[in-house]
Formats: structure tokens, C-alpha cells, sequence
């Protein structure tokens, strides 16, 4: 959901689609990345990415995690701990001949659910971060995420 327009989604404003009917990269990387910050998992996001996507990001946090299919359910295990998890848009844009997508947002949470590494602390965060998608063809082949887990844990509480 787009932040301050409740009930209004990114793919109800981005209608981007080609003539022949398929969507673009841009609506694509729209589509997965509303799945992905809503916690819908991979069930949710694989429409959108080939079989065996992967991914990165350089923070201990994710340290373990290759592919796009397990920072999907991540996410999606990640609000149990803060169910009040969303996140707040700032910028997206895309790069056709790179085939490139990236969005770019800051995630709020508060950690007042089970799970995590410690008990429910009552702590807030918000928590800046970037998705930079690369596409083959239709579908995202690979996703960089750019994030301080280090702060964001520490905000939580975690470390």
C-alpha cells in the first residue's frame, strides 16, 4: 500500500503496460516489490522472477542469504516480530538498457511481536534501504539489496 493513500496500491497508479499486453520491467519491479515489503513470501513474488533468482546484499543480517526466493520469505518472517512493518516509498525509477530497475524506500516497524533474536522490546526503527533489481527478459534475474543492518538491529534492539 502507498503510504498516506490507504487502499490505493503501486500497481493501481503505475499502469505502464506494453501494447501487446505484458508488463514492463518498471511494472514488474512495481508488482514484486509491493509482494515482497507486504510480506507475501515467495509464493507471492516468484510471478514476478525467474526460477532460481538470486541475490545479495553486503549485511551480516543476510550474510547467508543467495536467493531472491529466501530474502522473500525473510521478509515475510520478518513481520511476526514487527506486525506494524511497512514501508514508505521515496524514489523508483528504471534503466531500459541496463535493464535495471530501483526502488528505494525507508522500512517502520516496531518490534512488539514473537520472534526475533530477543523478547519484544517496544522498539521502533525506520530503516532506509534500496532494491536494485536486474531483469532478463520479462523477469528479475537478480536483486541487490543496499541496507545498514547495523543500524536498523540496533534501533530494533537486536544488537
Amino acid at each position: 500500500m502507498i503510504p498516506g493513500a490507504p487502499g490505493v496500491s503501486l500497481s493501481s497508479v503505475y499502469q505502464v503496460n506494453t501494447e501487446d499486453g505484458q508488463m514492463t520491467q518498471f511494472e514488474t519491479a512495481k508488482e514484486f516489490f509491493e509482494a515482497c515489503e507486504t510480506g507475501q513470501g515467495w509464493d507471492g513474488c516468484k510471478a514476478f522472477c525467474h526460477e532460481g533468482a538470486t541475490f545479495s546484499c553486503q549485511a551480516d543480517a543476510l550474510a547467508d542469504t543467495t536467493t531472491l526466493a529466501a530474502y522473500a520469505d525473510w521478509m515475510k518472517g520478518l513481520l511476526t516480530p514487527l506486525p506494524d512493518g511497512r514501508y514508505e516509498l521515496t524514489g523508483f525509477a528504471a534503466d531500459k538498457e541496463r535493464g535495471t530497475v530501483v526502488a528505494t524506500a525507508k522500512f517502520h516497524g516496531t518490534h512488539t511481536g514473537e520472534g526475533g533474536p530477543v523478547a519484544a522490546t517496544g522498539k521502533s526503527v525506520v530503516s532506509d534501504y534500496a532494491y536494485v533489481m536486474h531483469f532478463d527478459g520479462d523477469k528479475i534475474s537478480h536483486m541487490t539489496k543496499i541496507w545498514n543492518d547495523v543500524h536498523a538491529l540496533r534501533g530494533l534492539g537486536w544488537a
